[in-house]
Parts: structure tokens; C-alpha cells; sequence
């Protein structure tokens, strides 16, 4: 149990560490909260301080999911009570609400699609490495950021599903529970983003907002 309640506290205190904030205070002197959307996740910081520092905070946020699942999920005090998987998914979880929902930014932070993508590449390589693709192609037509971020994200969850009750990979209830979960947190995260995009408001990827 100790070992439990100390890899999501790591791993929430590890998401909650503000990059976007950190990085748009070091390269310009702002608070990236209070520029373009306001949000401080990678997007916003390409469209308010451009791709070099856009890039910086997405490897970063990416990172956080990663060494979550990958280390943190490695802690043990004792007899672990979970197995290996349901201990990475756990981490992941706490690191993604940690982004979210972080302490060390008054608890709004972003909107948990790099953070994830980090979790998910240690849960599902293949599959998100294909959402990835998918993100790729949808955001080259359409220039969409959101859309690419929501149709990836159903992807994957729809990928798991079709290999798991289809092609009868052994994939477990829980890592499918797990990714269902997370769909539905970044749907709910983007709730505003879905009706801009309903009402034709939403904005583009490459539309710079002056600092």
C-alpha cells in the first residue's frame, strides 16, 4: 500500500510541474496564462512564442507521461499489491490529473493530450504510434489541433477494442477500461474546443497571437 501512495503522489507531483509556464517565463519574461488562449500546454505557446519553445514544452509534457509509467511505476516499498501493467496505468493516471489539475499552477493546467501521449506510448506503442500518424494527417488537412488531438485519441481506444473482441490479442479489460477513461477525460478537457469547432470558431494551427 505505501508503495502505491507513493508512486501516484510522485507522479502527480511530477505533473504538475507547469513546463508551459516554466518555458514561456524563461524565453520571454510572460506568463504564458494570460497570452492567446491562455492555456499553457504547447499549442498555445507556438502561437504566442513560436516552434523552437512550442517544442521544448512538448517533449517535456511528453516526458512526464513516460517517466511516470516507466520509472515511477517502479517504486516499491515491500510487496507490491498490483502487477507491473495495473501500477503503470495508475502512475499514468496520477500524472495525467497532476498536468491537469496541477498543484503547482492553482490546479489549471493543460489539457492532458502530450501528457497522455507519454502514458499511452508506454501502455500501446503500436497503436499510438498509428494515432500519431492520424493526429498528422487530420491536423495537415485541416489545420486543427483539437480535431487531430480528439480523433487520435478515438483511435486508439477503437484500435485496443477491434484487437482485443476481434483479432483476440491478449489485451487486458483493464488497459481498454484505462484508455476508455482517458478518451473521455480529453473529449471532457476540450469540451470548449468541440464547440468552437461545432461553431466554426475554432482556431487554426500556425495562427501566431501577438505576445
Amino acid at each position: 500500500m505505501l508503495s502505491i501512495i507513493l508512486l501516484t503522489t510522485i507522479s502527480y507531483l511530477l505533473g504538475s510541474i507547469p513546463f508551459g509556464i516554466i518555458v514561456s517565463k524563461l524565453w520571454k519574461g510572460i506568463d504564458i496564462r494570460e497570452h492567446g488562449s491562455k492555456n499553457p500546454g504547447a499549442t498555445n505557446v507556438y502561437r504566442v512564442l513560436g516552434p523552437v519553445p512550442a517544442l521544448i514544452v512538448l517533449i517535456l509534457d511528453i516526458g512526464k507521461g513516460l517517466v511516470a509509467t516507466l520509472w515511477v511505476s517502479r517504486i516499491s516499498i515491500g510487496q507490491p499489491i498490483l502487477n507491473p501493467v495495473s501500477l503503470m496505468i495508475l502512475a499514468g493516471i496520477a500524472v495525467i490529473l497532476g498536468h491537469t489539475f496541477p498543484i503547482f499552477a492553482g490546479f489549471k493546467g493543460g489539457k492532458g493530450v502530450a501528457t497522455g501521449l507519454g502514458v499511452l506510448i508506454s501502455l500501446a506503442p503500436f497503436e499510438t504510434v498509428l494515432a500519431l500518424l492520424l493526429f498528422l494527417i487530420i491536423v495537415g488537412i485541416t489545420r486543427y489541433v483539437s480535431l487531430g488531438s480528439l480523433s487520435s485519441a478515438s483511435f486508439i481506444l477503437l484500435a485496443l477494442a477491434f484487437e482485443k473482441y476481434y483479432l483476440h490479442k491478449p489485451i487486458s479489460l483493464e488497459l481498454l477500461i484505462t484508455v476508455m477513461v482517458l478518451t473521455f477525460f480529453i473529449f471532457y478537457t476540450h469540451r470548449s474546443n468541440i464547440k468552437r469547432l461545432l461553431n466554426g470558431t475554432e482556431n487554426k494551427f500556425g495562427r501566431k497571437h501577438k505576445s
